[in-house]
């Protein structure tokens, strides 16, 4: 038999944007067991729930994650919607599902770089960031933030966006469209991204359903589940499907996520197509009462929105249960019996989010 070795994994380390420690046990180069240490950025953005008006405190929950702002944003607010029988404008629920599909494209551009970056593929590392400021350039010019946007609010939205604006973002998307399909082609096409992806890192579908997998992570293992077909924003108006793999492996998850790119840019020109004239947004009067728990497909996947509310204007209890924290079993399933060299890629394939996981 084999000598264990513990060997510590971060949480500092060149790949990762965020803290996260795992000790890997290892037998000669193989991973035997990985045990997680997480809590290096723990904000307690939780429990400031308790000392905040529930109207400020969407500003606080659009600082769980400054990729998935605007989601965080929008599925508070929904929650509390939800509570208070408050009707949002229809153009208003366009307009969020619209930043929302923009926040999807910027999320999964930044991923691509650094995946690409951890594979010493600068040039991809760069272009994929040169096409994802155009996508932000877009946030800037609607809702006056780049990387916390504001515009999402109860009731509604902050800002409109109009006819012109919205003419011209669709010529964007046509560039935009075109630029990612050559990155992705170049990517998914590449020798010695393939020779590191296939095969490795594999998640059954029985695996990823019992260990409650999310998003990218679950559909590339042939699960065809999306949030998105609850149909909370405008999303019931619009025509889609989950995009899935069969075989649960890196590659798979990486294709998954070039996939939506092109999805999320198609449902963006739906949504503008059908987006009705209107306002953009409703007064709210009083203090919510009762408990509401919302679902949203943020781009790492699911996350879980439960609010309780007294009749005050300070909340009892608000509890996230963010994409990344849902994965991390699953990831801890496929860490077993890989080589320690493909350790960090694992991990950037699951698009982890520590300050989302943490909160």
């Amino acid at each position: 038999m084999s000598r264990r070795t513990i060997i510590p994994f971060g949480p500092q380390h060149p790949v990762l944007p965020e803290p996260i420690h795992l000790d890997l046990v290892m037998e000669d180069e193989k991973v035997v067991e990985a045990i997680p240490s997480i809590g290096f950025v723990h904000r307690g953005l939780e429990k400031l729930v308790e000392k905040k008006d529930f109207i400020e405190y969407i500003y606080v929950a659009e600082r769980i994650c400054g990729i998935c702002s605007f989601m965080h944003g929008m599925g508070y607010s929904q929650a509390i919607e939800q509570i208070m029988n408050i009707e949002v404008p229809e153009r208003a629920l366009f307009l969020r599902t619209i930043w929302a599909e923009f926040s999807r494209i910027h999320s999964h551009l930044l991923w691509l770089g650094l995946l690409a970056d951890a594979f010493g593929f600068e040039s991809l590392f760069m272009q994929s960031w040169r096409v994802r400021e155009k996508v932000l350039d877009i946030m800037e010019e609607t809702t006056g933030g780049r990387v916390i946007f504001g515009s999402c609010k109860i009731g509604g939205v902050r800002k409109d966006i109009d006819t012109v604006t919205l003419k011209r973002i669709e010529k964007v998307l046509v560039d935009l469209e075109k630029e990612i399909r050559e990155i992705s082609n170049v990517f998914l096409n590449e020798y010695t991204v393939k020779s590191r992806l296939v095969g490795v890192g594999v998640l059954s579908k029985e695996d990823a359903y019992n260990l409650g997998a999310v998003g990218p992570m679950m559909r590339a293992s042939g699960i065809a589940q999306d949030m998105r077909k609850l149909g909370y924003g405008a999303y019931s108006q619009l025509d889609f499907e989950p995009i899935t793999r069969a075989s649960g492996d890196s590659y798979d998850r990486c294709a998954v996520r070039i996939e939506e790119l092109f999805q999320s840019i198609d449902l963006i020109r739906q949504a503008i197509g059908k987006i009705p004239e209107g306002p953009v947004d409703t007064k709210v009067t009083g203090n919510p009462d009762g408990e509401a728990f919302v679902r949203l497909e943020q781009p790492r996947g699911e996350v879980v929105y439960y609010v309780k509310a007294n009749g005050t204007k300070f909340l009892d209890r608000l509890r996230v249960r963010t994409p990344t924290f849902a994965n991390i079993p699953a990831l801890l399933k496929m860490l077993k019996g890989c080589d320690y060299a493909d350790v960090p890629i694992l991990i950037l394939t699951i698009d982890p989010c520590i300050s989302c996981t943490e909160r």
